[in-house]
């Protein structure tokens, strides 16, 4: 069964059932973290959740010397419903802390049936969040349709003063309530801020029905503390793209509609991200700022996999961080259900802009500090090698020559996981009949973790290619195989875990 992010799924609980429901877990939480722990699926460098469901990256933010990475969760079950935020803390982006839930919804809110993704900016000492609140409403008022309901989607400020951000107050009411009149909207969420000058600007993911996915662009006064981020207008749409003329239920799948777009300076031009028909798009440009019109140039995949919704941050040396929703693939909701987790964050990825408007990425240089133990380090003379990474654990850096083929592969005993070639006489890099053509002066190189069930590549620099796969009994060796006509440098590494029990660190307070 495919699960998407925006799967609708039966309460489990009412609200006024949930404090029972959280109490009955909390009695089972030792044989759950004990079943957790000793799942070898789980990853065990990558962060998610200590149970339950997880999907989306929300504001991730860089604050008071600690990275918060906030996230879809469902408090309730390992399976997409009761969305909340999540809260995870860091101080290198790589050792996580769970700290309380952030936000959850409010009985009778505009966040009543879920609080949505959004994003983070910190004005002064205080962080301002802005979400979609969703709430169950008529179909007049609905944004969202999806044959069983109607939900109401609206724009929500949140806030804290508190130096861990655990502490949080809402505004009772929408800042953005509804969408722009005279439009079929097809969706209306995923808002994301930053400041620009005397303004605080807004982009909203929505879509028109039959024309596209499109982007929303509202504005706000910078202004005294207690109204600042509270009133907004609309301006026009940032960009759109076409539809493919083929309906489906879920307008994201036809690309009737663009969820989580994000809109960010990087190395002297702009870049958007969004995410529709199951992938994620980049576009470079250049943003006018007079008329706040973004005109796109170059434009490309993020990842070839099972990656979604990203969100990005500065880091404490000014990078643009990359972050995106892990997905499942191929697990039932019985299966998800009987592990008691589901869904992980992607390793952070470090974004830069080429002169020529080339989006490039590399996975955090600070992961090396990880390695523990080399498994292969050498050059490879113009045949085959290969390279064993124990129990689905390790590190893998294959870079070969200009001119020359080579194949990439990773296997277990059971089958073959990933695929990449490079094709010499196309100077380009291909996996599941897709290809990305690398720079003439570019070495061909990929670089790959393995973690339990996630494989993660970077394939030159230039996208990213995200696979899960599942098994049953213990951990499987994965064995690294390059073959090419001319020599391959092959270097691998074991990687350490971030906790001893597969459940990151949990909060124990102040």
């Amino acid at each position: 069964m495919r699960t998407t992010r925006r799967s609708f799924v039966r309460w489990t609980a009412s609200a006024l059932a949930a404090p029972r429901v959280l109490l009955a877990q909390i009695s089972n939480r030792s044989a759950l973290e004990a079943k957790l722990a000793a799942d070898p699926m789980r990853p065990q460098f990558h962060l998610l959740p200590a149970r339950n469901w997880m999907n989306d990256p929300n504001g991730p933010i860089y604050f008071n010397g600690n990275y918060h990475m906030f996230f879809q969760y469902d408090p309730l079950a390992p399976v997409w419903g009761d969305m909340s935020w999540g809260h995870a803390m860091s101080k290198d982006m790589l050792h996580w802390n769970h700290l309380p839930v952030a936000l959850t919804p409010t009985p009778s809110g505009p966040d009543s049936f879920g609080c949505f993704s959004g994003s983070a900016i910190a004005v002064g000492g205080r962080v301002h969040v802005v979400y979609t609140g969703t709430r169950k409403s008529s179909d007049a008022l609905a944004t969202i349709r999806d044959g069983t309901n109607n939900i109401q989607e609206s724009q929500c400020l949140a806030w804290s003063d508190d130096s861990l951000l655990i502490r949080w107050n809402k505004d009772p009411r929408p800042i953005i309530a509804r969408p722009p009149e005279g439009m079929q909207i097809t969706g209306f969420r995923d808002p994301s801020v930053w400041k620009q000058g005397d303004w605080y600007y807004m982009t909203v993911g929505s879509g028109e029905e039959n024309v596209g996915g499109c982007v929303l662009l509202y504005r706000s006064k910078v202004g005294a503390a207690q109204a600042e981020l509270k009133h907004w207008e609309y301006l026009h749409k940032l960009t759109s793209g076409v539809w493919d003329g083929k309906k489906t239920s879920n307008p994201c799948d036809d690309g009737e509609m663009w969820e989580c777009p994000e809109l960010f300076p990087l190395d002297g031009g702009h870049v958007l991200i969004y995410s529709t028909q199951g992938k994620v798009f980049w576009e470079s440009g250049l943003l006018d700022h007079a008329t706040m019109k973004f005109t796109p140039g170059k434009k490309g995949n993020l990842d070839w996999g099972r990656f979604y919704a990203p969100k990005t941050q500065l880091d404490a040396q000014g990078r643009r961080i990359l972050w995106g929703w892990i997905q499942e693939k191929g697990r039932s909701e019985a299966q998800m259900r009987a592990s008691g987790w589901s869904g992980m964050m992607s390793l952070p990825r470090v974004l830069r802009l080429d002169p020529d408007g080339t989006l490039r990425m590399q996975e955090l240089p600070q992961l090396s500090s990880l390695r523990h133990g080399v498994l292969h380090g050498r050059t490879i003379p113009g045949r085959a090698a290969t390279v064993t990474l124990p129990k689905a654990n390790g590190e893998v850096l294959c870079v070969g020559q200009k001119g020359q083929d080579f194949e990439f592969t990773l296997t277990t005993a059971t089958g073959v996981l990933m695929v990449i070639r490079y094709v010499a006489a196309a100077h380009a890099l291909q996996a599941e009949g897709q290809e990305i053509t690398l720079s003439a002066d570019e070495p061909p190189g990929i670089h790959v973790f393995v973690d339990a069930s996630v494989i993660e590549a970077i394939l030159g620099e230039r996208v990213g290619f995200t696979q899960r796969f599942y098994y049953s009994g213990p951990a499987p060796d994965i064995v690294a195989r390059a073959k090419g006509t001319g020599d391959l440098l092959l270097n691998a590494w074991k990687i350490q875990p971030i906790s001893n029990d597969r459940l990151t660190t949990t909060w124990q307070g102040r």
